[in-house]
């Protein structure tokens, strides 16, 4: 049987009851597997993401902290994530507002969040003496300097946060977004004005990727650098300005496709750029690597960042466990 392959338009004219519009986090299981993809990806075991010996010891590293993220959630009380008043849902929702919005006043719970992620890594730091300078750093901020950190990561501002600080920071808000998303109703949730923020929280996404399975076979979402939530958008369609004439694709090597159309290596990660906009955004394709996971596949494909930067593109946004300031 021969298949048409739809054109953007049609695909966003079809019955949208059909294709699952939003995927929540499953916040519990979420970090967990993404350590063990980082760890995957630090011992080069991805040969569509080649990752050198440099970069593979920060990916461990931050496997590390993700651990201590799932830890945190094992660890801390259900009323540490606890979830707006209805109403102010309802509200949010019923003006195609982000429900659980990054902008404004944030529960100072997350500050729980933060105090448990330090704690769990207390262990590895007694073997890692510059991670137990960062920690002690860390300790010493106080409650002001914390909540202005955390203010200038939620905004990506990197001339207001220490880019060794802030993926600590970073790490306790994902925890307390996604925990909470995880919380809500998804066909309750509305799409927002602009498709290329993310409808629970208003973050900009971290990446995108295709997926399979069930409703969501062949889709791809962009995934929420903050509360992990996932929201469809149709392929070759730039996800920072939504044009759609100069999309193109590069992939790290080309030389690594394979003859093999349902594992080509050289389609587990590609950056999507846009030459209206002169940004790119990675997009990452389960149908060639079941266990892609968009923000850890992102942090280990600098080498792709470093190719289509040299090419004259600009990232669409940053990924909240790595950071550079202007120095």
């Amino acid at each position: 049987m021969v298949q048409r392959l739809l054109e953007p338009g049609e695909i966003e004219a079809l019955d949208h009851t059909a294709i699952p519009r939003l995927l929540l986090p499953e916040a519990r299981s979420l970090f967990t597997a993404r350590a063990a993809r980082l760890r995957q990806l630090a011992n080069n075991q991805i040969k569509g993401i080649p990752v050198g010996e440099t970069l593979a010891g920060y990916l461990n590293m931050m496997a590390a902290l993700v651990d201590a993220q799932a830890a945190a959630i094992r660890s801390l009380p259900a009323d540490t994530f606890a979830m707006p008043d209805a109403a102010t849902i309802q509200l949010a929702i019923d003006h195609h507002m982000p429900p659980l919005p990054v902008s404004g006043q944030r529960p100072a719970t997350w500050r729980r969040v933060f105090d448990a992620i330090l704690d769990q890594l207390d262990a590895l730091a007694e073997s890692q003496p510059q991670l137990a300078v960062v920690l002690a750093e860390l300790r010493s901020l106080d409650t002001a300097q914390l909540e202005g950190c955390a203010d200038a990561v939620l905004a990506e501002l990197t001339e207001g946060v220490h880019p060794l600080h802030a993926p600590f920071v970073a790490a306790a808000l994902q925890v307390m977004w996604t925990m909470r998303a995880s919380q809500l109703d998804a066909p309750r949730v509305q799409p927002l004005v602009t498709n290329t923020l993310c409808p629970v929280c208003g973050a900009h996404p971290v990446a995108s990727v295709i997926r399979i399975g069930g409703q969501s076979q062949g889709y791809r979402y962009l995934q929420c650098s903050c509360c992990s939530s996932e929201w469809h958008m149709v392929r070759v369609k730039c996800s920072c300005c939504e044009g759609t004439a100069k999309v193109a694709y590069q992939s790290i090597d080309q030389e690594l496709e394979s003859d093999n159309k349902a594992n080509d290596p050289s389609k587990v990660a590609r950056a999507e750029t846009c030459d209206d906009c002169n940004t790119y955004r990675k997009i990452f394709n389960q149908e060639h690597d079941f266990y892609v996971d968009p923000l850890a596949d992102d942090l280990a494909s600098l080498a792709l960042d470093l190719l289509v930067g040299e090419a004259g593109y600009a990232r669409a946004s940053g990924n909240p466990l790595l950071w550079f300031n202007a120095e």
